[in-house]
Order: C-alpha cells, then structure tokens, then sequence
C-alpha cells in the first residue's frame, strides 16, 4: 500500500476526490454539531455520570451527627447544675489525666424524643457512688428530672425503669463491706419518677444490730 499512498506515491489526487472527501468532512462534523446542540448523549456517555445526573438534583448533605451528650458533655451537665450539691461539684475532679470519676449510661427512660442520659458520680480512690442524676432532653436542652445523692448509690436503666441501689451499713460498718442494698425501682409517670418497687438483700448480719434505714428520697 505504501506505493499508492506514501512519500513515493507518483498519482495525484483530482479535483473530484478532493471535493468528494470535503463534503464527507463536512456532513461528519454537522452531525456532531447537531447531536450536542440536541441534548444527546455524544461523547459525554463514555464517561461517568456525575453525582447531580444520578440523583437528580445536588448530592443529598450526610445525616447530622447524634446530639446525645458525650461523658465529657455530662460532665458539664452536673458541674452546671443547680440541683447538684457543692460537695459533689468540688470532688468531680479529674482521677487521673482528663478522665472523670463517672459513669454514663444513655437509654430510653421518660419516653421523649431523645435518649436521657443517666449520671452517676464516683470517688477516684474506692469508686463509691456520691450521686446519681437523670437528664432529659427539654426542646434540645437537658433538665434534670431526678437525682440522689445519698452515698454509696448507683443507678442504671433497666428495662425502661430507673433502678437505684442504694447500699445499707451497719454501725462501725466499714465503706467497703456494707451489710445490705436495698434496690428501689421508679417509673416515669405523669411527668416524673415514681417508686415501684423496693427490695431489700441482706448480706449477712453479724453483730445481731438492725440495719439503718435507707433515707427517703424527695
């Protein structure tokens, strides 16, 4: 073919071709211009879609992050809460580093739009319970709808119910080895917290005193 078409070709190309491989140039670049200026898919198809052509419109924005309270949003909860003792404020300290004597737990409690948050307050040294709050979401704010702070306590969720454990020592008693617990179960009802159910467990006693009585909750 090289001796029709290359460098050492000696045929020239007429009038008529020339004009023939024009007008075919011609008419190829009409229908592109045509298919482009019509919406068609053209050479833009061998490419990927963009987000806006798969979707319809812009790329929907990602979900808003949970607004639940972290332990360190807790913590700030009880620092700044007016029903909170100044005792417990002053020894909500860091234990070691930034960590706070804390635990929280998060669950559905009062039946509101978001989780309520339960708090309790521990010592660094032996983790004895100082106090333990409920926080419920108000309109984006969290209120603090029950709290005790009776020592050594401790509540949790369970089942929907607040359960409180409240642990009962006799005379000479030391922190660590407490005679009793008693276990007080509330119920969200017509707007607060009502006692259920209260059951106590006696661990044993041994110096023949009757334990103390659990203090009463307002």
């Amino acid at each position: 073919m090289r001796g029709l078409t290359g460098a050492g070709s000696t045929r020239t190309r007429t009038p008529l071709s020339a004009a023939m491989a024009a007008t075919a140039v011609f008419a190829a670049l009409s229908l592109l211009v045509a298919a482009c200026g019509a919406g068609g898919t053209g050479a833009r198809d061998e490419g990927p879609a963009n987000a806006d052509a798969l979707t319809g419109g812009a790329a929907a924005p990602s979900a808003p992050a949970s607004a639940t309270p972290s332990t360190e949003d807790a913590v700030r909860l009880v620092k700044e809460d007016p029903k909170v003792s100044p005792a417990v404020k002053r020894g909500l300290q860091p234990c070691v580093a930034d960590e706070y004597p804390v635990d929280v737990s998060y669950g559905d409690l009062t039946g509101g739009t978001a989780d309520d948050v339960v708090v309790n307050v521990l010592t660094c040294g032996d983790a004895v319970g100082v106090g333990s709050y409920v926080y419920r979401d108000e309109g984006g704010d969290y209120e603090n709808v029950f709290f005790t702070e009776e020592p050594p306590v401790y509540a949790e969720i369970d089942r929907g119910d607040l359960v409180v454990t409240k642990q009962v020592y006799d005379r000479g008693d030391p922190v660590s080895n407490p005679s009793g617990e008693n276990v007080i179960t509330y119920r969200w009802t017509a707007g607060k917290f009502a006692e259920k159910y209260r059951t106590h467990n006696d661990y044993g006693n041994t110096t023949g005193e009757e334990p103390l009585p659990a203090p009463e909750i307002n």
